[in-house]
């Protein structure tokens, strides 16, 4: 399958994704338990002006704002009946914005976590999760999203069922994983338990990796884990702007735009073709990582000490795997996917 985005994909070096939806959308206002896609038709003007943050940085891809899109997430702010609408008016804005500018610009439809823990240790099917994420999936389609872009997936069952999805909507896309419990998901999911279970679909992902998570330096970690597999499926990574901290009662990371600019090099370096942020980014992250990633030459794999040294040190001792990093899995069964901030 070939489309707007694998094309872009094989014929440049690497791909500059978009930053944070969330810790963006804060700053224009949204309150703390709103849901951000309402936003799509109710703040038009200011979901514009984050996808066009993202373009005037310097991303070649942005994320549309349908991370809570599933009918899962949607009820909890009593529009789990406005799946389609909202899906497709988020996508039609991106569209928009794409479609104006002087370059190509890939637009993805961001598809997060239901929010449900699916069976056998929670009550969600396989069948129910596939058909919201089909729902999701075919608003996005119609609003005009090049790729469908599923992230903070914590469960393989879940990761399975929206591959099974989007090849219902006949559309292609990319999956990442959230490795944010010393170096797994909260659900015991490896580097390497990824890198095979998307080889193990027949609706293959065109990408795969990792986006949030804790720090920047974890994150190249689990990129450097990807690549041992061998591979070669390109891979995202898409990292925090440093580690959260409250600050005035508020949440703020520290990650700097020069901090996040070595990031984007390394992340480069370590083996990952689409590089971008997560929570806590903002188009002057994104700006200093477009101009780090242009001007600066590829050079050697990093070594983990290597990238502690540049990026700081690891939240855990382990990168989840091997004998010293068995998973913990009831620390982990009840707890939810987290929206993107």
């Amino acid at each position: 399958m070939t489309n707007a985005f694998a094309d872009l994909l094989a014929s440049k070096d690497v791909l500059l994704a978009d930053g944070a939806t969330g810790t963006n959308l804060f700053n224009m206002g949204l309150q703390s338990g709103d849901a951000p896609e309402l936003w799509n038709v109710q703040e038009t003007a200011k979901i514009t002006a984050l996808y066009q943050g993202s373009v005037d940085a310097g991303s070649d891809l942005f994320l549309t704002n349908t991370f809570g899109g599933t009918a899962a997430r949607l009820k909890l702010h009593d529009a789990d009946k406005r799946v389609r609408e909202l899906n497709k008016a988020g996508a039609e804005l991106g569209r928009n914005v794409a479609d104006r500018a002087e370059r190509k610009i890939i637009v993805a439809g961001s598809v997060g976590p239901t929010g449900e823990i699916m069976l056998p240790v929670g009550e969600l099917s396989h069948e129910l999760a596939v058909e919201m994420f089909h729902e999701q999936a075919d608003g996005l389609k119609e609003g005009g999203v090049d790729v469908l872009w599923l992230e903070t997936i914590s469960a393989p069952e879940e990761y399975r069922a929206a591959a099974e999805a989007f090849a219902l909507a006949d559309m292609p896309w990319v999956g990442t994983m959230s490795f944010d419990t010393a170096g797994r998901t909260m659900m015991g999911v490896t580097s390497a338990d990824l890198a095979q279970l998307v080889e193990d679909f027949s609706n293959k992902p065109l990408a795969f990796g990792a986006n949030c998570g804790t720090g920047a330096s974890d994150i190249l970690r689990t990129v450097l884990g990807f690549v041992a597999q061998g591979t070669e499926r390109p891979i995202i990574s898409k990292g925090n702007a440093g580690i959260p901290k409250y600050v005035d009662g508020h949440i703020h990371y520290d990650g700097t735009p020069e901090l996040m600019g070595e990031y984007a090099v390394m992340a480069r370096d370590c083996g990952a073709k689409i590089i971008g942020g997560c929570c806590g980014t903002m188009p002057e992250h994104l700006r200093s990582m477009r101009e780090a990633l242009d001007t600066r030459s590829r050079g050697e794999r990093p070594t983990l000490e290597q990238i502690t040294q540049v990026l700081g040190p690891f939240t855990s001792a382990s990168d989840g795997t091997g004998e010293d990093a068995k998973s913990d899995d009831d620390s982990r069964r009840g707890r939810r996917g987290r929206r993107r901030a």
